[in-house]
């Protein structure tokens, strides 16, 4: 079964924290998680927790992280091994792109999830399969 959309950090962390930072962020968001079937990576589950205690200006209390990451938890997550690795690099090479925001699209790939909801990458371009959308753009 196809996955809706794969979801990067950066949409998490303002779901999570982003009500007084990003409130129109939060707002967006927050829609996503609560309505999407959504995807995401090991790598992206490692990030938020990185992020979220310590970018927002009032970083969740760790028991609701915890809660964060047993909910996320609870949709498919692409395990990092060396398969995807070598996928982020050949996209990374191809598409001359970083490594990391690469490994993000080989885990869309993997999960075969046709959209990536991110701010990192150029809207509505095609890497390979997967299709990036950045919700937080004016249309």
């Amino acid at each position: 079964m196809r996955n809706e959309c794969f979801l990067d950090t950066n949409v998490l962390i303002y779901a999570a924290a982003g009500r007084q930072d990003e409130p129109e962020k939060y707002r967006v968001a927050e829609e996503i998680v609560r309505t999407a079937n959504f995807c995401l990576s090991c790598q992206v589950l490692a990030e938020f927790y990185v992020n979220v205690v310590r970018k927002p200006m009032r970083p969740p209390p760790p028991d609701e992280i915890d809660r964060w990451i047993a909910h996320l938890q609870s949709f498919p997550v692409a395990p990092i091994d060396a398969d995807l690795v070598r996928a982020g690099i050949a996209i990374s090479r191809r598409f001359e792109i970083g490594y990391w925001d690469a490994a993000i699209i080989a885990a869309a790939e993997f999960l075969d999830a046709g959209v990536l909801y991110t701010e990192d990458l150029n809207h509505d371009q095609r890497y390979g399969s997967v299709r990036v959308v950045n919700p937080f753009k004016q249309h």
